[in-house]
């Protein structure tokens, strides 16, 4: 059984951002750069924008524990060893949702921090009034770029996750989690299931299987229960949908379209498994029922495993194995919605923007987030990383698990309209496991309705 694992709790959902209603009017960029496609293969002597003695101030989660004193030392570090005199003061926000308040009150005031950690679809609302800017000059820049090898080591899935609608890379992945199932192969194997599920029709029969085993066995209390805790919410129906090989979008990426056929055949299995007794709800979190056989999956994000761990070393749990398994896909795929740590740089003034970004190029470089991801046990967001995780690998073989899984990875839309749109996504999926099978459609249909109007409600 995985025990040793040590994640830290993040939150799941994207958390509601107020768009603010004033912002600058100017983007400061550095001087031309290539295109995203044209990473530079030389630098000059000298860079176009000085950087030398800025400081930068740097708002962001992550204050207490293990977390928190990796950031602070990371901090330390390139405040000590940078060679441009750069300074990083680094200042504690709680949580996200306060976070998103001090930063929209700080575009009211003028007064920006300069390097922001936040939800992408929050950053999306700053990036859309010129409060956070596009990061591709950076990246693409002569002297302080990323090279055309090091662009490509970073997962497309948490980079898709920072761009807006016309491609513009706002937010910068620093780590990631995955929304993933967690799968008890102990009990598996004794209802004679050698493999993990890798498609609906497996995926029901197993969960059918433990269900009926507890409605047959000698304890009462466990009738009911024993298939998949089923909890609709976004980021659960995202990762099912991206395992069809959706995206929740339409052709031409303008819009959303929850009709596809994507969609629809999880609505279909997800009402199917319910109304044949294979699912069950909790009131909370469902670690000790999964620790307990009253589940044989569950969906939780990597970063609340340690919760699912301690869960069975608790009175009452079963000494059983267990791992995490990605979605499966109606005919085979397999997927995880990515929850990637991001941060986006503030629209201030030339030389603080690009000393903000040669803290981040150094924050995200291999060594220096493999520092980070064993501090706080996130995910990488770029495969070179993995060469300085060895030792941490080896001592966490549900981490591992995880990590591998990245690369199935999908991310949520990164829109000001999501905000809203995930809410609905959860309401609408509520509605049809409550209805009939043939209200179907017609439930996605009004949600593509209630998704196109809040595009336009955050483009007013």
């Amino acid at each position: 059984m995985f025990t040793s694992i040590v994640l830290s709790l993040v939150l799941a959902a994207c958390a509601p951002a107020a768009a603010p209603t004033e912002a600058p009017t100017e983007v400061f960029v550095p001087t031309e750069a290539p295109m995203a496609t044209e990473a530079p293969t030389e630098a000059p002597a000298m860079p176009s924008v000085d950087p030398t003695g800025q400081t930068v101030i740097f708002w962001r989660v992550w204050g207490s524990g293990l977390s928190n004193d990796t950031m602070l030392e990371i901090v330390a570090d390139f405040n000590a060893a940078n060679e441009w005199g750069i300074t990083v003061e680094d200042f504690d926000q709680g949580n996200y949702a306060p976070l998103e308040d001090a930063f929209n009150a700080a575009i009211q005031s003028g007064d920006l921090p300069d390097l922001v950690t936040g939800y992408s679809n929050a950053m999306s609302n700053w990036y859309a009034v010129n409060s956070v800017v596009d990061l591709a000059p950076y990246i693409n820049d002569p002297y302080f770029g990323l090279s055309a090898e090091e662009q490509a080591a970073f997962y497309p899935g948490s980079m898709d996750g920072g761009k807006a609608a016309d491609g513009a890379q706002f937010a910068f992945p620093i780590s990631q989690s995955a929304n993933v199932i967690t799968y008890n192969t102990t009990w598996a194997k004794e209802l004679g299931f050698d493999s993990a599920p890798t498609n609906y029709a497996e995926f029901k029969e197993q969960a059918c299987a433990a269900q009926e085993a507890n409605s047959n066995d000698d304890n009462p209390d466990n009738d009911g229960t024993g298939g998949l805790v089923l909890y609709a919410s976004a980021s659960n129906v995202a990762s099912f949908v991206f395992a069809n090989g959706g995206t929740m979008l339409n052709a031409d990426k303008t819009g959303y379209n929850f009709s596809d056929q994507t969609v629809v055949d999880v609505a279909e299995f997800l009402k199917d498994l319910q109304d044949s007794g294979c699912t069950f709800t909790t009131e909370s979190y469902p670690n000790p029922e999964f620790a307990s056989r009253k589940a044989l999956f569950t969906m939780t994000s990597s970063a609340g495993l340690i919760y699912q761990a301690s869960a069975f070393d608790a009175e009452g749990a079963i000494k059983d194995d267990w791992t995490i398994i990605p979605f499966p896909g109606k005919d085979g795929g397999k997927a995880v919605d990515l929850f990637a740590q991001y941060v986006a740089i503030a629209n201030t003034n030339p030389e603080r923007m690009m000393a903000t970004w040669v803290f981040l190029k150094y924050l995200t470089s291999p060594e220096v987030q493999a520092k980070w991801v064993a501090g706080a046990s996130y995910y990488p967001t770029r495969s070179d990383t993995d060469a300085f995780l060895t030792d941490y690998a080896t001592e966490h073989p549900l981490w591992v698990v995880g990590k591998d899984l990245v690369q199935y990875g999908m991310a949520e839309p990164a829109w000001p309209s999501w905000t809203s749109v995930r809410r609905e996504v959860q309401n609408s999926f509520s509605t049809l496991l409550a209805g009939d099978t043939a209200d179907i459609p017609t439930v996605l249909a009004d949600l593509d309705a209630t998704a196109a109007q809040a595009i336009i409600d955050t483009q007013q």
